[in-house]
């Protein structure tokens, strides 16, 4: 662990206010604290990025939901909303970088909060790639030219999918060098950006309503999914959601880097996934409500592309899926600062191989660069897998999920364990944040919150991974994508008690709240 030197607070130089506070916990403020509160919302709500989400996965939530799928929303929201109030508790508690690695590490056990780290820190890796290869779905319709490779641009076409991979590696290389550039450059970017996707958002959602084909009533019928039954249309279509609504915990991985970071980034962590959940919701429906048919096959194919381009017109459309790009190659880059904030947190403790190369910040830029690197070569590889079959970008998707929400439970488990001994002290006052005011706190819904949180979290992780053939081999031939979320869970699992085993781990400090 990084521990503070002597010469950097003295009687002469007291630190200030947020720097000290992160010294309470034995480590040295390197990354360069720079984030106000816009900032710190941008970062959540840019990883969720509701335009590149949601346009990237309405497709695949309404060919197997049909219109009703747009229900699993607010239920997937509700429980997201859940999990983010824990969360929220633990931000303001734990104001450090790689959050879920040192929520889980103070309520459990230094191993189990490395596990949680490990898997969380895949999982983002895997989101980036997943992120960069949304650009397929808005691109090509947007020009005819972006489709480098063949001429179909569907992405569950081979030519498709190949594009998807070249144009996500293009990006890659792009975001990558942002995060090595500067922290305010960073920042700048998503800060524009967010700004630019929640105006973009709110005009889709406006020219999307009035230009409504059918009343919301049909969003109770299954349509083409019937077929499934209204159960399995329901748990399959709530990928989508599932998808779109997760990383709002980025405001706490960037509590390192933010202003006041014990009050701000609860509040954030909670208005950015409101903010994105009522956005996205509103999409949905505009989308079921304003496509030209429901019949067509146009709406599981082409999403929400296709709706722009078709109801809205040519000129009006292209426009908008402008504003969609800039969403897409914000989210990649918040993605992976929020990968490299978790790679840079675990280094810092000497958890990870290459810890010492890791957890190097350059004092100029205030950025870690060796994680950026690594998250954006490992991302790069995994888009080849593009190049073995369209089904990838399904496989791709549903195992970020499955990644992030098993790291989410465990963190809620542990939570819920010390509430239940009563050795978890967020229920009653126990500090005050950087204004004197009492930190966030859940009070006496603490416990069933938590509860519900994990319950749901755990139900979501199994329904996701679920290997169901129609929806990750449906060209039969490929069991490897139809397993590929638990293979992949398991190989990563695997991989981490293989590493410490082999190698003496340095300990962590004992779980202990601040």
């Amino acid at each position: 662990m990084t521990t503070l030197a002597p010469s950097d607070a003295t009687p002469s130089r007291p630190l200030p206010a947020d720097d000290a506070s992160l010294t309470a916990f034995g480590y040295r403020q390197e990354l360069h604290r720079s984030l106000g509160r816009y900032a710190s919302f941008a970062a959540g709500f840019s990883f969720i990025s509701v335009l590149t989400t949601v346009f990237q996965f309405f497709a695949v939530g309404y060919a197997f939901g049909g219109p009703v799928f747009f229900w699993t929303w607010p239920a997937v929201l509700v429980g997201q909303l859940l999990v983010a109030a824990c969360f929220a508790e633990l931000a303001a508690r734990y104001p450090i970088s790689g959050a879920i690695y040192q929520w889980s590490t103070r309520l459990s056990t230094p191993s189990f909060g490395w596990f949680a780290g490990w898997i969380m820190v895949i999982g983002q890796i895997v989101v980036v790639a997943a992120a960069a290869l949304a650009l397929q779905m808005v691109m090509p319709p947007l020009w005819s030219g972006f489709q480098l490779v063949g001429g179909d641009p569907s992405p569950t076409s081979a030519t498709g999918a190949a594009n998807a991979a070249v144009l996500g590696v293009i990006l890659l290389a792009l975001t990558t060098l942002v995060n090595v550039v500067d922290n305010r450059v960073m920042s700048l970017i998503n800060r524009v950006g967010v700004t630019a996707e929640i105006v973009g958002a709110i005009l889709i959602v406006v020219l999307l309503l009035t230009h409504s084909e059918r009343s919301p009533g049909i969003t109770f019928h299954l349509g083409e999914a019937g077929r499934s039954g209204l159960l399995a249309a329901l748990l399959t279509g709530s990928l989508t959601a599932a998808y779109v609504l997760i990383g709002f915990d980025s405001a706490g991985e960037m509590s390192e880097e933010t202003h006041h970071p014990r009050r701000t980034s609860p509040r954030t962590i909670l208005t950015a996934l409101g903010a994105a959940g009522l956005l996205g919701g509103l999409l949905v429906l505009g989308g079921i409500l304003a496509a030209p048919s429901l019949t067509d096959g146009g709406l599981a194919s082409g999403g929400l592309s296709y709706v722009l381009t078709s109801s809205l017109g040519d000129g009006v459309g292209r426009v908008l899926l402008a504003d969609v790009v800039i969403a897409i190659a914000v989210a990649t880059l918040a993605i992976q600062t929020a990968a490299c904030r978790m790679l840079f947190s675990m280094a810092r403790d000497g958890v990870l191989p290459c810890s010492r190369v890791l957890s190097r910040v350059s004092p100029r830029t205030g950025m870690p660069t060796g994680p950026a690197l690594v998250v954006g070569v490992c991302a790069a590889a995994l888009l080849l897998l593009n190049f073995a079959s369209p089904d990838a970008f399904l496989a791709i998707g549903t195992t970020c999920i499955v990644m992030l929400y098993l790291a989410y439970a465990m963190v809620t488990g542990p939570m819920l364990v010390r509430r239940v001994r009563g050795t978890y002290r967020g229920s009653r006052a126990d500090g005050t944040d950087e204004t004197g005011r009492p930190l966030f706190s859940l009070g006496r819904w603490g416990l069933p919150v938590n509860a519900l949180a994990l319950l749901y979290g755990l139900f979501m992780t199994v329904n996701l991974a679920w290997p169901r053939a129609a929806v990750y081999d449906p060209t039969g031939g490929h069991w490897y994508f139809q397993w590929f979320t638990v293979l992949f869970l398991g190989a990563t699992i695997a991989l981490g008690a293989a590493f410490r085993w082999t190698r003496a781990r340095r300990p962590l400090p004992e779980p202990a709240l601040a």
